[in-house]
């Protein structure tokens, strides 16, 4: 995951528990993430995208991974991985490029000096959305395997 502002690392690490795999959390060092059973910390210097790039150098076809950075969705899914937003919202190539687009419009408005509307606060509804969206993944993927 990368863990850096991710609001669901105990999801992350409760629902891979509960089906046996392990979770690697991503994070500068400006973030203090404690290592527990199952869960790897990798801690990267607090450059801008220190996080990304450990991630996207490390990604393998059918890893899960949790970001909402949109740049790095892309890779992960040019990857083959399975790419999830903390919010549940499954990243896929058929949609990715409207996302970028839309990001892309959203930063020229700012630097132009116009206001645009940050995301919508996190909630329960959110959190449970995600839970959903990763159990319902890692579910599908544990029934190919078997």
């Amino acid at each position: 995951m990368d863990a850096d502002a991710c609001p669901v690392k105990q999801e992350i690490i409760q629902t891979a528990r509960r089906f046996g795999i392990g979770v690697w959390m991503v994070a500068s060092y400006a973030h203090r993430l404690v290592p527990e059973e199952g869960v790897e910390v990798f801690q990267v210097d607090p450059s801008d995208q220190s996080a990304d790039l450990f991630l996207a150098n490390r990604l393998q076809p059918g890893d899960v991974l949790v970001t909402q950075d949109f740049g790095l969705a892309t890779i992960g899914l040019a990857k083959r991985a399975v790419v999830l937003s903390n919010r549940g919202q499954e990243y896929r190539d058929e949609t990715i490029d409207f996302l970028l687009d839309t990001r892309h419009a959203q930063a020229k408005k700012r630097r132009a000096g116009k206001h645009t509307k940050g995301p919508k606060p996190f909630s329960d509804e959110d959190r449970a959305r995600f839970l959903h969206s990763l159990t319902k993944v890692l579910g599908a993927m544990q029934e190919k395997t078997q």
